[in-house]
């Protein structure tokens, strides 16, 4: 789908988020679009297969100029197949560049021979039908095989690293084709890093990123949790340190792909310290970086603590879709033994759950044996106008978070916090630095996957009235110093606007 215009000032570049998945990064697309309507944007929408995708969960804001979408693993048509050699100056650059993605971690570098590929495929040199079907692609992929690979199959090693790349061409023909923008912004590294890359590279406009979580980070967890990577080495090859070469191969992919960003970017944007030094350490340069945290409406959701009940009500809410890295079971654990001390207490799990279907079966499934069907219940999506003043703790339990909004929205609703110690959950809910920290804490932070501490944490809370209620106090303060619209929207506002004058100063060169 494509809606064009050529007035474009900021170009996002979104993988698997808004408009079609509902969620804290794609509300925060949603946030930055309206927050600015000034500006006009464009959407470059990445996914992975049509069919994985509904109906868009966004209302696509007037100021949206420019919309397209693209499945990158659904199976394009191929080129013909005819006999092609190949250029061995192309795969000689190639060579180099694996050589260099497989060694070299240097902060803020990229070798002239990474570039250098970059550049043969942008102008046609590096095509899909070489790689495909040229004889020295063949030629490459089994050298390759025989100097790396420790899985016995050739035939999964072929096709997996055939998987792995197609997209790229993809991406190299969306790049080609995109409308012309004054800035690109793309909320993660991956593919839509890759494809930021490729458009700096074509048009030398600024380029800027912003991780709300690390994308390699977040993509090792799912690597190693997915069952479609083969690891045909039986029992005695296999050492329990090592972790299959597929998994090793896709995991060191996505690394590439996010220092290729990082050295693309022109700014490069974290939600607080912690993220930032992990850029850092991961290559991004370090007078490139910065932190904005994400905000909230502070004002509008502050009127929802009128609506609250006098009694806090024993109600436990999970905000968030229901997927593995949300641990979604180790929340309905820790019920059981809070319902054994609070029998009137519930669990209401408010988020979409056809993302993951048999992790929702999975977690429905242990509901009913641990026998609180009428205690936890699924809700599905739900407004958080209507849902927060009902609920008397917000509930974290991921395994894997960054800033998430959904604690900023229940703060500034009058709503303590339990979460896991991830991402800026322990900043967010005891403060970080002295000044933050005397505001209290605005909730209790527990281990991750420890379902006894996540309940004992919650009663401690629930049958406590003034503690319960210094925890609501800290949360309303934190959010309102740190934490709200006009704190992110100034931020980003003069990143904006640093960018657009360096891009008008490239147009003038």
């Amino acid at each position: 789908m494509s809606q064009y215009s050529p007035k474009i000032d900021v170009l996002l570049l979104l993988e698997g988020t808004f408009p079609f998945v509902s969620g804290g990064v794609s509300s925060w697309v949603n946030q930055i679009i309206c927050g600015f309507p000034e500006l006009k944007f464009g959407v470059i929408f990445l996914g992975s297969r049509r069919q994985d995708y509904g109906e868009m969960k966004y209302a696509i804001p007037s100021n949206v100029v420019h919309m397209e979408t693209h499945y990158l693993h659904d199976t394009p048509a191929p080129p013909p197949i005819r006999e092609h050699k190949g250029d061995p100056e192309v795969f000689k650059t190639v060579a180099a560049a694996h050589s260099y993605c497989q060694y070299s971690h240097t902060p803020g570098k990229m070798e002239d021979a990474y570039t250098a590929m970059l550049d043969q495929l942008i102008d046609g040199r590096l095509s899909l039908d070489t790689f495909l079907h040229s004889k020295e692609s063949w030629d490459y992929t089994c050298e390759q095989y025989r100097a790396r690979s420790t899985d016995p199959s050739f035939v999964d090693y072929f096709w997996t690293v055939r998987a792995m790349h197609v997209p790229i061409w993809m991406l190299k023909d969306i790049a080609a084709n995109a409308p012309p923008a004054r800035i690109y912004h793309t909320i993660s590294t991956g593919y839509a890093g890759l494809l930021g890359t490729l458009l700096k590279r074509r048009t030398g406009q600024p380029l800027l990123l912003t991780e709300h979580g690390i994308y390699t980070k977040e993509r090792k967890i799912d690597l190693f949790q997915s069952e479609w990577i083969k690891d045909n080495r039986n029992i005695f090859q296999r050492e329990s340190t090592q972790i299959s070469y597929f998994r090793h191969i896709w995991i060191r992919f996505f690394e590439v792909l996010g220092l290729s960003c990082y050295h693309s970017a022109d700014y490069i944007v974290a939600l607080y310290e912690i993220n930032r030094q992990r850029q850092i350490h991961d290559g991004a340069p370090p007078d490139r970086t910065r932190n904005i945290p994400n905000g909230v409406d502070f004002d509008k959701l502050s009127l929802l603590r009128e609506e609250r009940p006098v009694a806090t009500p024993k109600v436990l809410g999970l905000i968030g879709r229901v997927v593995p890295i949300k641990d979604i079971k180790t929340f309905i654990r820790a019920m059981r033994t809070v319902i054994n001390q609070i029998p009137e207490a519930e669990a209401w799990i408010a988020g979409p759950d056809d993302e993951a279907p048999e992790y929702a079966e999975e977690c429905r499934n242990l509901v009913t044996s641990l026998g609180l069907t009428d205690r936890v219940k699924f809700l599905g999506f739900q407004n958080i106008d209507e849902l927060l003043p009902k609920i008397g703790l917000l509930v974290l339990s991921s395994i894997s978070e960054a800033l998430p909004l959904a604690l900023l929205e229940g703060f500034a609703a009058g709503v303590p916090a339990i979460s896991t110690d991830v991402g800026s959950c322990r900043q967010l809910i005891e403060g970080f630095g002295a000044e933050d920290q005397a505001l209290g804490a605005a909730g209790r932070v527990v281990g991750v996957a420890d379902p006894q501490a996540l309940a004992a944490a919650a009663i401690s809370l629930l049958d406590d009235e003034t503690r319960w209620k210094s925890a609501q106090t800290a949360g309303i303060a934190r959010v309102e110093r740190y934490y709200t619209h006009e704190h992110m929207f100034s931020a980003y506002r003069a990143l904006y606007q640093e960018a657009l004058a360096q891009s008008r100063q490239q147009e003038a060169s």
